[in-house]
């Protein structure tokens, strides 16, 4: 059931999208519902599904892991609940579903410190009220009849919904999610995608949102409930929740490169995401306006740029690309490039990877889209910043395609990082490295090359090999790294190489302490 409502989510996926204005216009609520919904599938693959206690984990765990935006932080919560009702069943009848709903409904509203009504609580409330039969099918029959009921409520319980005329996202995507489990039951047919005629943030003038900011940790020192006062005072919006170890929390803010860094020092930040709303707002309302451009108006060239960390993302979208979130740890998938592309309105698409291991995802894309794209083989973000520098959406692809393509040649790229496991190694110019699990590497080109010492002594080290008089030495703080770490970093290097211009920039990509280019 829950992977055919995953599916039948997908189909729907862009409708809720266009539905969004809730708490402000930062319109991915259906895809972070659906991203979430997938993250819990592929643990239901690795799972034994004749044993309820792993499938009941693989549904909790599954969705705090993956977990994106206020929406699918929620839904995880949700499904945490109903995941704990059924862990100890041998099998879910109609009672226990009846009472998964109404867990889920309950830890839902518990996760979040302000519950407003009119949101996907107010939807969860009412699918857990109307969850009742003598078998399966009547439960999920009068969840739905009782969901629709408050979701068609929701435009009175928020003006925002109301001045835009639409009914409450979330809400939607989670009586989505429960229609596509009763369509599994009843063996129908996923229906085809409705068509998107107008988006609801087209009500809304383009301002200033802050920044959508989330991140998930490991190892945490520090219990939820303090972790959770710490973020507080940096906005709105929050939720901070946990399981197994993991704290995964999403704020709305102002300050996102302060509170990652304040959080960062209570345990191993795992993942990052930062999406700047007013420049997110500003693209969906370009996607609401595609299909009515004019043929003329359609631009030569376009842009698509895999990356992670708040400010390579706000980089390549300053160089006019298409983001698809993603990297090293985080691959995205071919359908996520796909996506990308077909959102972007341009005779032809350039796509950057900026990982070696998307590179196969990207070229798969290209193929897709049947001469529609074409792939720069960047295997760094250095080199997808290089290759971004060159790119003209008034020249055609072909044209561009070699300029760029020698431009991301022309980057080295130097990245600090820690090591995964114990190893031993011998790098190419011969010295062999001994590495603990925990210690510091750096990579040069995607290559190991030093370990040791400490992420700012591993830049200095990097540098004094393989610096061959570059013009620019170009830093990008991970989210652990605060603005001083940087100033003290920058001044180093700047004594150390006198002649180079250094640029210092906050959000740099998930995992990494510190990316470094050359050029």
């Amino acid at each position: 059931m829950l992977r055919y409502a995953t599916d039948w989510l997908g189909v729907y996926r862009e409708q809720v999208n266009a539905l969004n204005v809730y708490p402000v216009p930062d319109g991915d609520t259906g895809t972070n519902m659906h991203l979430t919904m997938q993250s819990v599938r592929r643990e239901l693959d690795t799972c034994d599904e004749s044993n309820m206690a792993q499938v009941a984990r693989a549904i909790s765990y599954g969705a705090l892991l993956g977990a994106r935006g206020n929406s699918g932080v929620i839904l995880s919560q949700l499904l945490k609940g109903f995941a704990e009702t059924i862990k100890d069943q041998k099998a879910v009848d109609a009672a226990t579903l009846a009472r998964a709903f109404q867990a889920a409904q309950k830890t839902g509203y518990g996760a979040v410190m302000k519950p407003v009504e009119g949101t996907i609580l107010t939807v969860a409330r009412g699918v857990a009220e109307g969850a009742k039969g003598e078998n399966i099918e009547t439960v999920l029959e009068q969840a739905l009849f009782r969901g629709q009921e408050l979701l068609d409520q929701t435009p009175e319980m928020l003006p925002a919904l109301k001045q835009a005329g639409v009914i409450d996202s979330g809400g939607q995507g989670y009586l989505y999610i429960v229609q596509g489990m009763l369509a599994q039951l009843r063996g129908e047919a996923l229906p085809p995608a409705p068509e998107i005629s107008s988006y609801a943030q087209e009500q809304f003038e383009n301002e200033e949102f802050g920044f959508c900011t989330e991140f998930l940790m490991s190892e945490a020192t520090k219990p939820i409930e303090e972790i959770r006062e710490l973020v507080s005072p940096f906005g709105d919006s929050l939720l901070v929740v946990g399981a197994e170890g993991y704290v995964k929390g999403h704020i709305h803010t102002n300050e996102p490169d302060q509170l990652l860094a304040t959080v960062g020092r209570y345990g191993k930040m795992l993942k990052t995401k930062v999406e700047d709303m007013s420049e997110q707002h500003t693209e969906i309302l370009g996607m609401a306006g595609s299909a009515a451009r004019a043929e003329e108006e359609i631009a030569p060239s376009g842009l698509v740029a895999v990356a992670s960390g708040y400010g390579l993302v706000k980089l390549f979208r300053g160089f006019g690309a298409r983001i698809v979130s993603g990297g090293q740890t985080a691959n995205p998938s071919v359908q996520d490039i796909v996506d990308a592309v077909r959102s972007v309105s341009a005779e032809k698409v350039i796509i950057l990877p900026n990982n070696k291991n998307v590179l196969m995802a990207a070229e798969k894309a290209m193929e897709l889209m049947e001469g529609r794209a074409v792939v720069i083989p960047t295997r760094t973000l250095g080199q997808g910043m290089g290759a971004a520098l060159n790119f003209s959406p008034d020249s055609p692809a072909e044209d561009l395609q070699e300029a760029m393509t020698e431009a991301a040649g022309a980057v080295t790229t130097l990245e600090v990082t820690r090591a995964s496991r114990t190893t031993n190694i011998t790098v190419k110019d011969g010295r062999t490295l001994d590495i603990a699990e925990g210690d510091v590497i750096g990579l040069k080109d995607d290559e190991l090359v030093q370990s040791g010492g400490s992420p700012e002594d591993s830049v200095l080290e990097m540098l004094g090999r393989h610096y061959e008089g570059q013009e620019i030495i170009t830093v990008f703080g991970g989210p652990q790294k605060t603005q001083e770490d940087l100033d003290a970093l920058s001044a180093r290097i700047s004594e150390a190489y006198s002649d180079a211009e250094v640029e210092i920039h906050m959000g740099g990509p998930d995992l990494y302490d510190y990316l470094v280019t050359l050029e």
